[in-house]
């Protein structure tokens, strides 16, 4: 009983929204088109805005991270295929060789260890 009469309001909104919006469309069409346009303004203008100054930090840090690491991608496939040319002509010194592998420096990987309850055992005697 409870849901017909919810169905039964939820019904006659609507079908009062809809005779609203015709009748404002047959009444005045570029009237209701304006206030349309000024509603969906109103709307990308605080969407953007909660957007812009939203805390949502630790999307921009994964998004930065990501972009890093695309560089870091993109970086590693031109000197590969640009060693497959020099290592046809030439193969280097050692020291050379040691120097860029002394100037390589990997990001600190930001991972945290979770301690969990190893120590502590599982009562098997309870059924």
């Amino acid at each position: 009983m409870k849901n017909r009469t919810s169905f039964i309001i939820i019904g006659g909104l609507i079908i009062l929204a809809l005779l609203g919006v015709y009748g404002s469309i047959t009444a005045n069409p570029a009237g209701f088109i304006q206030g349309i346009a000024v509603i969906a303004l109103i709307g990308l203008v605080i969407y953007f805005l909660v957007r812009r100054f939203s805390a949502s930090s630790p999307q921009k840090k994964e998004q930065r991270a990501f972009l890093k690491a695309a560089k870091q991608s993109k970086k590693r496939l031109q000197l590969k295929s640009g060693d497959s040319h020099v290592k046809s002509s030439s193969l280097g010194t050692l020291t050379s060789l040691k120097k860029n592998t002394k100037t390589k420096k990997k990001s600190p990987a930001h991972l945290t260890v979770i301690d969990g309850k190893k120590a502590k055992k599982k009562n098997r005697a309870s059924f």
